[in-house]
């Protein structure tokens, strides 16, 4: 025979308890069943709500008594045919009948005792054990109803600690008499010794089922619930967990004490002893296969079988110096807790014995700090000992494995895991049997942490990045629909899952934490919330996802001034934005070392060349030991489309607005043509190399007239051009006459540094750069008279899009 039991979620209306009894009604047929019930789902609750609203002389009881009384006349409509249903309303009337009766009388005596609050918790299974078997019996289903209060018997009422002599022997007595195929058993519900009504606690349901399959020496204890088995996460949190076919008793009993509410630890004891396999199925989903438990599980690869955690909890610390190796601190510690009825949920203590720490449940924690500061009084005023300090918010978080035994490197891939995404662990407790790892970080990390662990241990081939984009005109848009275009490729062969969360233009922002659509963000955006940089950190900040990068596509100093902000927050930031890096030196060394610190990548690559690798060589030649004496460049993919483009018949103004259009320039072009852009892109180099230095200290020779430099705004900039054109005009024939070319060429070398216009003979590598390419040459130790050359595309948005592509799929390789 097998015992079945059903869960409040699968017996929460009239449609699921036909369901239910279809399940019942099929497996029937193969063999003998017991069938445990729960109350309807919430029921439990309303109960005890009723309970306490009452003992308040809150007679909103009344009300609540009344959506009690709705939900179960509901179901008995709903269920039973109108010219049978006046007796079992009836029936279900005098029980709520009972059950008002007994609020009255704590309403008037203004006291909920724990005697009284079992009472008022059982009315949920009596009543849906009831209808269920009405239900069943009117369907032609074989069926009795048995009180498990009749066969069920707890030595006390505070504790769940069964008579097992006494309540095996009742129940095999039952099984003697009975003469019918299914027998339905109220879950939850005992008696004492002394007869009096109690129940099982937290997980009650489970725990009679488990009872009833070890007396009776079932072959299997499924448990149907809402949910096709135990996931290796909470798969409300996790939406990549899936269940696990196949699990060990042990990492069932682990997985459950952390969270995993699918089934409570209790239930697992009196099955294990006797070898009976459980089976945890989903009632919504029969066809799904489920969990199946069992002692031994064979042929398991993966170290790590799940993640579980538990929320709202406290940690309590006790340290000072006048613990340390005196015996039996530890006893009067725990005992004092013991005295108090406070359950110790992790335990850890530093073998210099200077401190404890330990977690207990959050609505413990001012409790357990009262009784422990009594017990060390003396200790304490003596200053042997500290007071007892409670660190709440806070939340423990388990690998569960049976192949955890022994494979080595568990505890460093978890932490460096948690740590690289900024969760900072406050306690670690591993057990000699190494089948749990448990670590204690904040509630707000909860989410993130289940996540990326998951990620680690589950989902090695695919790993998820979360982009928040600030900055969505030429470069933005064009890294969007290249993200878009390349994201089949990113999955299939990069195993990279890429979304973007976060997107801000300079007027509205927009988050999802689904990820945004990216066939429709233009539209999104539109009806966003007023952006500013503060606020669009703020909420990066507060989605707290793992795999963050921030990707800045702007010019604005404002945004470069909150990247230290994102990298304190393990958040990667990947930009195209000089200003960070080319703002005054301490500024760029304290980004520098937040990056460090904190394991966040902040990745620059198209503050120099856009797409092309010259800072990733420069890194890499810096690496390797080498040694960079000079540098010579062209950097401006504008400036070298504007003097190759720049001719006989041709005016400068046509020119610069011709490479503006074409989205070679910045928004505003006199930060190409004054040369600033492409001193800070020197500066980046030669900080990159090493150096110490300044904006100011670079030297820069500017070629625009003094009108031109003067200009406010972009308009008056290029009317400027207009009435300069003798002067641009000069600088082009002297170009001519000596038969050279004209480059805007930065140069580093001895420490210092110069940009200007020069002109280039024929026979220098210069001189046949074409359209808007960079070109840049390292003269090192390694290549001390033919440099390294790196060349190429140096300006439009699609090229420099790329290069912001290039940096974030190297974040998500590491």
């Amino acid at each position: 025979m097998n015992v079945l039991k059903f869960g409040g979620s699968s017996v929460a209306n009239a449609t699921t308890i036909e369901n239910v009894i279809h399940i019942v009604e099929q497996q029937s047929q193969q063999q003998p069943l017991y069938v445990v019930v729960s109350a309807m789902g919430g029921i439990t609750d309303l109960l005890l709500q009723a309970g306490e609203e009452a003992s308040v002389n809150n007679e909103n009881y009344k009300n609540t008594l009344a959506e009690i009384e709705k939900r179960h006349l509901e179901a008995v409509k709903s269920l039973i045919p109108i010219i049978s249903q006046s007796a079992i309303i009836s029936k279900v009337k005098a029980q709520l009948n009972t059950l008002e009766s007994l609020c009255e009388g704590v309403f008037l005596l203004s006291e909920l005792s724990s005697k009284t609050a079992a009472v008022l918790a059982s009315f949920g299974e009596i009543l849906s054990s009831y209808i269920i078997y009405e239900t069943a019996k009117i369907k032609g289903l074989d069926i009795t109803l048995k009180d498990a209060r009749d066969v069920i018997i707890k030595t006390t009422s505070s504790k769940v600690s069964i008579d097992y002599k006494e309540t095996n022997q009742k129940i095999k007595d039952f099984a003697d008499s009975n003469t019918h195929k299914i027998c339905l058993f109220p879950g939850f519900v005992a008696r004492t010794q002394e007869g009096e009504p109690t129940t099982l606690g937290r997980g009650g349901s489970d725990f009679t089922a488990a009872i009833l399959a070890a007396a009776m020496d079932a072959e299997e204890l499924q448990i149907w619930t809402d949910v096709s088995g135990m996931y290796t996460a909470n798969p409300k949190l996790v939406k990549q967990a899936k269940p696990v076919h196949h699990i060990s008793y042990q990492e069932a009993m682990e997985l459950s004490h952390f969270g995993a509410k699918v089934i409570y630890p209790p239930t697992i004891h009196p099955v294990l002893e006797k070898d009976i396999p459980i089976l945890i199925k989903n009632t919504f989903s029969p066809e799904d296969q489920g969990t199946l438990i069992t002692r031994k599980v064979e042929d398991r690869k993966k170290p790590v079988t799940g993640i579980s955690h538990i929320d709202d909890i406290a940690i309590i610390s006790l340290e000072g110096s006048g613990m340390v190796g005196i015996p039996g601190f530890s006893k009067r510690l725990f005992e004092t807790l013991f005295l108090e009825n406070i359950n110790v949920i992790l335990i850890t203590q530093a073998s210099s014995e200077h401190s404890i720490c330990l977690a207990v449940e959050a609505s413990q924690a001012e409790n357990s700090k009262t009784v422990l500061d009594t017990a060390f009084e003396f200790e304490i005023s003596k200053h042997k000992l500290d007071a007892v300090k409670i660190e709440n918010e806070v939340a423990i978080i388990a690998l569960v494995g049976d192949n955890m035994y022994h494979h080595q490197g568990l505890s460093g891939k978890m932490f460096s895991t948690l740590g690289k995404n900024n969760v900072n662990i406050r306690a670690i407790a591993q057990g000699a049997s190494e089948k749990n790892i448990s670590v204690v970080i904040a509630n707000k990390d909860i989410k993130k942490a289940l996540n990326i662990l998951h990620e680690r241990f589950f989902e090695v081939k695919t790993k998820q990045l979360n982009l928040f984009i600030t900055g969505v005109g030429n470069v933005g848009s064009k890294l969007i629909d290249q993200l878009q275009q390349q994201n089949k490729y990113l999955k299939d062969k990069l195993r990279l899952k890429v979304r973007v969360v976060g997107m801000s233009n300079s007027r509205k922002m927009i988050f999802n934490e689904n990820g945004i659509d990216l066939d429709s963000w233009q539209e999104h955006l539109t009806k966003g919330e007023p952006a500013n940089a503060a606020s669009f950190f703020a909420k990066a900040k507060e989605m707290n996802l793992r795999n963050s990068i921030f990707v800045d596509n702007t010019a604005n100093p404002d945004i470069a001034k909150v990247y230290k902000h994102y990298l304190s927050e393990s958040m990667a930031v990947v930009t195209c934005n000089k200003i960070a890096c080319a703002d005054e030196y301490h500024n760029y060394e304290e980004l520098q070392n937040l990056s460090r610190k904190f394991s966040a990548s902040f990745l620059y690559e198209t503050n120099v060349g856009a797409g092309l690798p010259i800072i990733d060589t420069l890194n890499n030649l810096i690496a390797s030991g080498d040694t960079v004496h000079k540098i010579q460049a062209v950097l401006s993919g504008s400036l070298n489309f504007v003097f190759n483009n720049y001719k006989e018949g041709a005016t400068f103004y046509d020119i610069v607005k011709q490479a503006q259009e074409q989205g070679y320039t910045e928004p505003d072009p006199k930060i190409d043509l004054s040369g600033i852009d492409v001193a800070r892109k020197i500066l980046i180099l030669a900080r990159e190399s090493g150096n110490i230095m300044e904006l100011e200290n670079i030297e820069n020779e500017a070629f625009l007239p003094a009108e031109s430099l003067d200009t406010k705004n972009v308009d008056d900039f290029f009317t400027s051009l207009k009435t300069n054109e003798d002067h641009f005009k000069k600088i082009l024939d002297a170009a001519d006459k000596k038969e050279c070319r004209l480059k805007y060429v930065a140069q580093y070398e001895g420490g210092k540094a110069k940009v200007g216009l020069q002109h280039i003979p024929e026979d220098h590598p210069f001189y046949n750069l074409e359209g808007s390419d960079n070109i840049v040459l390292f003269y090192t130790d390694r290549y001390p008279k033919q440099p390294l050359i790196v060349k190429g595309a140096g300006a439009g948005a699609e090229v420099t899009a790329s290069g912001i592509f290039a940096d974030i799929i190297r974040i998500g390789k590491k």
